[in-house]
């Protein structure tokens, strides 16, 4: 608060330097600028300033008498007194106390004075196992909260309760240590289920275990991590204990833990070949990749690499499977009757339709199987599943043998396709074999329906298709049977891809 004078001096100024407000603050070093303003204002409407503030009381008598009365009627307690009124702090209900009532504070300490010591140590022991709160037992006891406190700081102090021994000399209680072995035992208990506690978050942090796991079904190396992390807070000592891990054994996982993987290498060479092959590759065409690299892992390291690297292959749903009996129209003979070996290309083919529903709308594939390495001899894509289809599809493979005069079985089911005019006669003038499956049965084109089911596990239902259009899919689809002609290696083939398979017998692509 600025003095008469201080704020006189700071107007005049004001107004000698033309009502700068910077400027006769920079020089005075005081006040602020609304605080000159007022001040400018209240001389301009006064031609003078007040000559101080009186500050009103924050309290009045009446609430002082209130708080006090309160106090003696209520068992004398300034914290009961306090949380029910709201109000005043405890040094200043104390000097209200001292102001009006003088003798009410040695009266309230009075019940205290009077208590045994017994008394005094049950009350320290309560206050110490918590049954109940410290408010609790005060009032059980008939005293405020803060002689529980100064009992226990007299009986368990910090210092040996050097200020009882020094100012009241009054002799060591007979049972105090009997009160600090079960303090200290107490303490070490919270300690030991804070320390189960850190270890059941830190399982559920690094190794991703429930959080009722039990510490015994961890691994000796799982456990090295818990103590690892856990060491800037507790001994080393203690957890191991606490885990039932062996030092020898925490010392050796430790070292392990440190050494450089001696994979890394081959973990990237592995996620890369997963990534470019449509993310279908097993353990075995895995390390059949990887032997073509020159990286040379069995199949155990193999597989335990691609478990850690999350590189699973998809698969496909189990299906039940369902048949139907009955015949719609004369068919021919079903001539492969389910033998779909071939001992050389172009002897037996097998086709069918599948459909493929995106967002955008159906497409649907007609392909060729040569029955002899699974190649796609031909294929057509499409919008409609109608006769334009299948029969583009089968000019194309009937071009490939045109010269050569091979003359395939062309196995399909029973539908419509393959009954039009145009299909029967393109197969006859080609002198190709007809061969139907039985209605219902399909597993008699078996070879064909395998073929589908690879390349939607593979290509179609591990991708999401949403903000695909209709020409992007039909281009995706055909680089799919590109690559499964070109690149896939087949186990069945050697770990080659048909095309490869079929360079090294020497027969031409």
């Amino acid at each position: 608060m600025f003095s008469y004078e201080d704020r006189l001096r700071a107007v005049q100024l004001y107004i000698k330097l033309d009502k700068r407000i910077g400027l006769t603050i920079r020089q005075l070093g005081y006040p602020t600028k609304n605080a000159l303003l007022s001040w400018h204002r209240e001389y301009e409407q006064r031609l003078d300033l007040p000559a101080g503030y009186v500050r009103q009381p924050r309290y009045s008598q009446v609430r002082k008498e209130l708080a006090v009365r309160h106090y003696r009627e209520h068992g004398r307690c300034i914290a009961a007194t306090i949380r029910e009124l709201g109000y005043p702090s405890r040094s200043l209900l104390s000097d209200w106390l001292q102001e009006l009532d003088p003798q009410a504070r040695a009266r309230g300490n009075v019940r205290s004075q009077e208590l045994a010591p017994e008394v005094k140590q049950s009350a320290v022991i309560a206050l110490c196992m918590r049954p109940a709160s410290a408010q609790v037992v005060a009032e059980e006891l008939g005293v405020s909260r803060g002689s529980l406190y100064k009992w226990k700081n007299q009986l368990l102090g910090h210092d040996a309760s050097t200020s009882m021994n020094r100012q009241q000399d009054a002799p060591a209680s007979p049972d105090r240590s009997e009160l600090e072995q079960q303090l200290e035992t107490l303490r070490r208990d919270i300690r030991r289920l804070q320390l189960e506690k850190d270890l059941l978050k830190k399982a559920n942090e690094l190794l991703k275990k429930e959080l009722g796991i039990d510490q015994q079904d961890l691994t000796n190396r799982e456990k090295t991590l818990l103590v690892d992390a856990l060491r800037p807070t507790y001994a080393m000592a203690e957890l191991l204990c606490e885990v039932g891990l062996p030092r020898s054994s925490y010392f050796y996982h430790r070292a392990r833990l440190q050494v450089v993987d001696k994979y890394v290498e081959a973990r990237q060479v592995m996620t890369d070949i997963f990534e470019r092959n449509y993310r279908c590759y097993g353990y075995r065409r895995m390390r059949a990749s990887l032997t073509d690299q020159s990286v040379n892992i069995s199949e155990k390291v193999v597989r335990r690499l691609m478990k850690q690297e999350c590189l699973v292959a998809a698969t496909s749903k189990r299906r039940r499977y369902g048949s139907y009996l009955g015949e719609i129209s004369p068919a021919p003979d079903n001539v492969l009757n389910r033998d779909f070996s071939a001992s050389a290309p172009n002897e037996k083919w097998l086709t069918d339709i599948t459909e493929f529903q995106i967002p955008a709308g159906k497409v649907y594939l007609s392909p060729m199987i040569d029955c002899f390495d699974g190649m796609v001899v031909s294929w057509s894509i499409g919008t409609r599943p109608n006769a334009e289809l299948v029969n583009t599809m089968l000019d194309a493979a009937i071009d490939k043998v045109a010269a050569s005069g091979e003359r395939p079985v062309v196995h399909s089911d029973r539908g419509g396709h393959y009954r039009w005019p145009g299909w029967l006669s393109r197969i006859a003038e080609a002198k190709l074999v007809r061969s139907m499956s039985r209605k219902g049965y399909s597993p008699d084109n078996a070879a064909c329906e395998g073929f589908f089911g690879r390349l939607k596990i593979e290509m179609f239902f591990s991708r999401d298709w949403l903000s695909t259009t209709i020409e992007e899919f039909v281009a995706a689809l055909d680089a799919y049977i590109r690559w499964y002609n070109d690149a896939r290696i087949k186990i069945s083939l050697g770990f080659r891809s048909p095309v490869e398979h079929r360079r090294s017998l020497g027969i031409a692509v």
